[in-house]
């Protein structure tokens, strides 16, 4: 019942909590500033307790990086996978947004989408980038398949 009661509260947790970084490597050196980097998250699906979506994105260096002003490349790459037990609080959406992060310092976000495939019984995630007056084609998509037995819940 306390176990229940500990998921029930971290679905509650509002959707943009931010990522656990897990680790960069560098790219390109900078003589001032920090290198750029290709940098990996860890994003935990709010409203479904044992799915973990990690993102790989580069994140721009040098005077511009160090000081925020920067715009970071489109290109992200997503692998989600179940890392507990599936739980789901209540009703999903057919598709919802699931996370998103500032790419730039205005007009750009990285984003992560759930979709249900509802014949499949499983849960579709996507990463792509957009911007105010022009988005990006860039995106990666990952799946988790939910067990038959517990069929994904739908508004």
């Amino acid at each position: 019942m306390r176990a229940k009661l500990i998921v029930l509260l971290a679905l509650a947790w509002p959707a943009y909590v931010a990522a656990d970084a897990i680790g960069e490597v560098d790219t390109v050196f900078k003589f001032i500033g920090p290198d750029h980097k290709i940098v990996v998250d860890a994003h935990d699906d709010p409203k479904v307790a044992g799915v973990t979506c990690y993102v790989s994105r580069a994140k721009t260096g040098g005077i511009k990086g160090g000081l925020g002003l920067a715009e970071d490349k489109s290109e992200a790459s997503i692998a989600c996978r179940q890392t507990g037990v599936i739980v789901f609080a209540k009703a999903l959406p057919q598709q919802e947004e699931v996370f998103n992060e500032r790419a730039s310092l205005i007009f750009k976000r990285l984003r992560i989408v759930r979709m249900v495939d509802v014949k499949r019984n499983t849960l579709v995630y996507l990463t792509y980038s957009d911007r105010v007056i022009e988005g990006s084609p860039q995106n990666s998509i990952s799946a988790v398949p939910v067990d038959r037995g517990t069929p994904i819940p739908l508004k």
